[in-house]
């Protein structure tokens, strides 16, 4: 038994799932005013932790698809992003504090990777070489 039928309903799935990830980050975490409170290697855990979360449903729903460069794509993105700020909050961590200028890189590169945009995007693409690919008969 399959869980999808088609590869639309696969993707759509995964873009609703992003959707609500990306969104329950925001208004529960980002955008709160009571994150203040929070410990900053919690919030390094939280945001790690979503990024990956955004990266493993990426992975299970393009990674199904017929077209396997959307998935070598997908991987190579958020491995790349995460590596990034993987060190960088391990030298805040351990080393000494990054600047401020360093921060904002690296919630731009987690703003990318949680971001249904890129999902939606990889989406767009498919479509466009899908066409271009069939023969007109």
């Amino acid at each position: 038994m399959t869980l999808y039928k088609s590869d639309k309903v696969r993707f759509i799935v995964g873009l609703l799932l992003i959707i609500v990830i990306y969104t329950w980050y925001y208004i529960y975490f980002a955008e709160n005013k009571n994150t203040v409170n929070i410990p900053s290697k919690v919030k390094h855990i939280i945001t790690f932790a979503t990024t990956v979360a955004v990266y493993f449903v990426g992975t299970f729903h393009l990674g199904k698809l017929k077209d396997t460069w959307m998935s070598s794509l997908w991987h190579f993105v958020h491995v790349s992003g995460l590596f990034i700020i993987g060190v960088m909050g391990l030298y805040d961590w351990f080393i000494h504090d990054i600047s401020l200028n360093a921060r904002h890189f690296a919630g731009g590169i987690q703003e990318m990777l949680i971001s249904p945009v890129l999902y939606f995007a990889m989406g767009l693409l498919n479509k466009t070489f899908n066409k271009q690919e069939q023969p007109k008969t």
